[in-house]
């Protein structure tokens, strides 16, 4: 009777003090062997689940845990095992307790994170569920790691009465895997729980636009905050983001109509970010046009997504020399903020200062499922196509990224990727300002000798960069430039094995390659600390189906389609300009087609085998054009290649290479191929050399470019 009425007092407590809410729980759930996991975010995590759980868990708690006078008193409440890890009858206690029918409570992770996200899951639970064959129940405990019972420290938000979700998922199970020891079947099992704690983190994230899930994170972290810096060198406060947000939102609205698709010709730059959040909330879609695609590539976008009317600022265009690109553009306005500025009435400021007051109620732009940005392809194999990107999708890979990787409020991210391109406005911006991270935003990649340097004396710990960019930033920097680093991630384009390895000989950081497209917000998949093999591109991330479609002629891997809530709405053509065409491939309705052919071994590492456009049909043969690079770089490591193919009336086609190294020979590639195991048709007949390859803004190979070239020898 004391137990019940005490815990009936601590639950009403908790429900007030941590306005505790709790989803997914409501459901009737069978409770004969049932496991229960959870994260583990503070000392307070046992007592909550004992509160609000429906039913009366036992707990599995390490001894050490029983020596604390207030843990005593809480575990008084509750039925618990203490079990001491390191015993190896540990196990045994666990599943004997499970397969007697009571629902047991544990936490995978052994410990309170100091993270705040997911940190090492061990392989024990894991192997508890597959033995029993257990029916699991994940539980997402989330604001407790902000409370000052968990053990976050420095940038870490702490209030004394955090709000607190409790999140229960869809009950699952894990198998028993396939593997000839016990050893492997338990590491195996370990994986597949570590992949279903990913899971919950993502699958309890609230749906979301851009700018409530903006709010969200300046009610944790708090106005005050400092959260951005750029070339001008201001530190911009939450606050300051939000004022930004508000005011540049207003303007664009007061010169455009509700769903227009408008253009913003913006640099890295905090306004620029505040503007495209702000156009989003106000029910306008905006649109980042690429300006390194020229006059010609903006005029192909701007025809794609129906773009009357372009927001930009006359001293970029005056820096960045673009005054006559964009004067070249026919058929759209163009609007200056230096102009526009001084339009904003008594009323407009009236109207910002109530959205600083009461920010929740100035949004006209309230659906998950709508626009949230307008992003164009690269054009490196044709006209540019307008990607139709939701705020589901772009907050759905963020939190995917985030359930798979500790970034924390303790990092600092510097990007000079362009907002324009997928992996710089996903994971180089939104990414660190939604998560409580610090952003540095510098105008341009090309800068090799200065951005090195930015990274020492900002103390920034997280880069964002493509290959190229990357073995440039190597080739400049002291070698106690990065010291600071914890992540470098690479993605857009493959990395290359010199790169890989001179950045681990001279800096010791170990590059996390990725991959992705516009049309997946963009990232796919990842290496992770905790999932990591070189060579590949990691695992794909949380919630995200796979099919691999045969590909006539490629005997490995096959043509990967994808399905996921980071998928995008649609295209915008050029060919069918401002009409959304859904995502279809020949995987079915809602797949996305990525054009890659890749292979996925039995641990769901993914390797790229080449795209489908980037293969040469050679008497008969399909030859990788990638493959064509990599048996070059094997041959001349210090240089660029770019492989590519012309018409050849007796063999179909031919292979023509460039590269920027005069003494690379057919004779050297061909001794490559030995080495390698590449086939002789392989090695190209034609080696042109140039001073330099083609590039897009993003960093990429421009293979149209290099295609006409080819044309032309």
């Amino acid at each position: 009777m004391f137990r019940s009425t005490f815990r009936f007092l601590l639950r009403t407590i908790c429900r007030i003090v941590f306005r505790v809410r709790v989803k997914g729980l409501e459901k009737q759930i069978d409770t004969s062997k049932l496991l229960v996991i959870a994260n583990h975010e503070s000392l307070l995590d046992g007592l909550l689940l004992g509160l609000f759980l429906p039913f009366d868990p036992v707990f599995v708690v390490h001894t050490g845990v029983t020596r604390s006078f207030f843990f005593r008193l809480v575990l008084s409440q509750v039925d618990y095992l203490a079990v001491d890890s390191t015993s190896p009858m540990a196990i045994k206690h666990i599943i004997k307790l499970v397969d007697s029918g009571r629902p047991v409570v544990i936490f995978p992770e052994g410990r309170i994170t100091v993270t705040g996200s997911l940190m090492k899951v061990y392989e024990g639970p894991a192997f508890v569920a597959a033995k029993t064959g257990a029916t699991i129940l994940p539980v997402r405990l989330d604001g407790p790691a902000r409370s000052y019972f968990s053990r976050s420290s420095g940038k870490h938000p702490r209030r004394l009465f955090p709000r607190v979700t409790i999140s229960a998922l869809e009950t699952t199970v894990i198998n028993m895997p396939e593997g000839e020891t016990t050893k492997l079947r338990r590491r195996k099992a370990g994986e597949a729980m570590r992949k279903l704690m990913q899971k919950m983190l993502f699958e309890s994230q609230p749906k979301q636009t851009l700018y409530t899930s903006l709010l969200d994170t300046i009610s944790i972290y708090g106005r005050s905050r400092h959260v951005m810096e750029d070339i001008k060198q201001i530190e911009y406060s939450y606050g300051d983001l939000l004022k930004m947000t508000l005011a540049l939102g207003r303007l664009v609205a007061k010169h455009s109509q509700p769903n227009e698709c408008v253009g913003i010709l913006m640099p890295n730059l905090a306004a620029t970010v505040g503007m495209m959040i702000g156009t989003g909330s106000q029910g306008r879609v905006p649109a980042m046009l690429n300006y390194k695609a020229g006059a010609a590539g903006m005029q192909d976008a701007c025809t794609a997504a129906k773009i009357s009317t372009i927001f930009t600022s006359r001293a970029f265009l005056e820096q960045a020399k673009l005054e006559a690109d964009v004067a070249g553009i026919q058929g759209v306005k163009i609007l200056y903020l230096e102009d526009l500025r001084p339009t904003l009435s008594v009323a407009d400021k009236l109207w910002v200062v109530y959205g600083m007051m009461f920010p929740r109620l100035v949004e006209k732009q309230c659906d998950p499922e709508s626009t949230a940005v307008v992003l164009f392809t690269s054009g490196s194999e044709g006209k540019p196509k307008g990607v139709v990107l939701s705020h589901r999708a772009l907050l759905s890979n963020i939190a995917q990224v985030r359930s798979i990787i500790d970034f924390s409020a303790e990092d600092k991210v510097l990007n000079a990727l362009p907002i324009f391109h997928s992996f710089g406005l996903t994971g180089g911006t939104l990414l660190p300002i939604l998560t409580g991270m610090n952003l540095f935003l510098y105008a341009t990649p090309l800068h090799y000798r200065v951005i090195p340097e930015i990274a020492y004396d900002r103390n920034c710990s997280v880069l964002f960069g493509t290959s190229t960019f990357l073995a440039n930033y190597a080739k400049f920097a002291h070698p106690y430039d990065f010291f600071r680093l914890r992540y470098v991630v690479a993605g857009a384009e493959k990395l290359s094995t010199s790169v890989r390895e001179l950045w681990f000989e001279k800096f010791g950081i170990r590059i996390l390659e990725g991959y992705g497209a516009t049309e997946t917000a963009p990232v796919l998949a990842v290496n992770t600390p905790m999932a990591y093999r070189s060579g590949t591109v990691g695992q794909l991330l949380p919630c995200i189906e796979h099919r691999l479609i045969p590909v006539p002629g490629i005997d490995k891997g096959g043509m990967l389609h994808v399905r996921g809530p980071n998928v995008m709405s649609g295209y915008y053509r050029f060919d069918n300009p401002g009409v959304l065409q859904a995502p279809s491939s020949e995987a079915g309705e809602g797949w996305y087609e990525t054009g890659d052919v890749v292979s996925i071994d039995e641990d769901g590492f993914v390797s790229i085998e080449g795209r489908v456009k980037r293969f040469a049909k050679v008497a008969g043969e399909m030859i990788s054009l990638e493959v064509v690079e990599k048996l070059a770089t094997h041959a001349i490591s210090n240089a660029m290649h770019g492989a590519t193919t012309q018409p050849d009336g007796t063999r179909g086609e031919a292979i023509v290479l460039f590269t920027t190294d005069a003494t690379l020979t057919r004779e050297a590639l061909t001794a490559a191929a030995k080495t390698l195991g590449i086939p002789e048709i392989a090695v190209p007949r034609k080696i042109k050399l140039v001073d330099a390859l083609p590039l897009l803004g993003t960093g990429k190979t421009d293979h149209v470019s290099l295609k006409k070239m080819a044309e032309a020898v």
